[in-house]
């Protein structure tokens, strides 16, 4: 594996190891928890923080940085009410990938 391809899985390992979406997002669907319960928010704000330093990773290529694009987990959070798209975190992890891409080689 060459360090490109160590450097993204790194960054999927760190992002898939605090991912709301696989364990809690079912419980928001089923009424189990509520969107706006607090515990929901920390681990979501928690994640959104990591996912934001695994974007800004030196050495990530732009075609590396689409295969971990937030946007589509942050459209699911969204849709269900967990967070909103004005939220400080969520800006500053669009931000964040935005000028990664902007900075990344091709």
């Amino acid at each position: 594996m060459d360090s490109e391809e160590q450097t993204l899985q790194e960054a999927i390992a760190a992002i898939a190891q605090s991912d709301p979406l696989v364990k809690l997002l079912q419980q928001v669907k089923v009424g189990r928890m509520k969107p706006t319960d607090p515990g929901l928010a920390a681990v979501t704000e928690s994640w959104l923080a990591t996912y934001r330093k695994a974007v800004m990773v030196e050495g990530l290529t732009k075609q590396a940085l689409r295969r971990i694009n937030p946007e589509p987990r942050l459209a699911l959070l969204i849709e269900t009410g967990i967070i909103t798209s004005s939220h400080p975190f969520v800006s500053a992890l669009v931000s964040n990938f935005e000028q990664a891409l902007d900075r990344a080689n091709d």
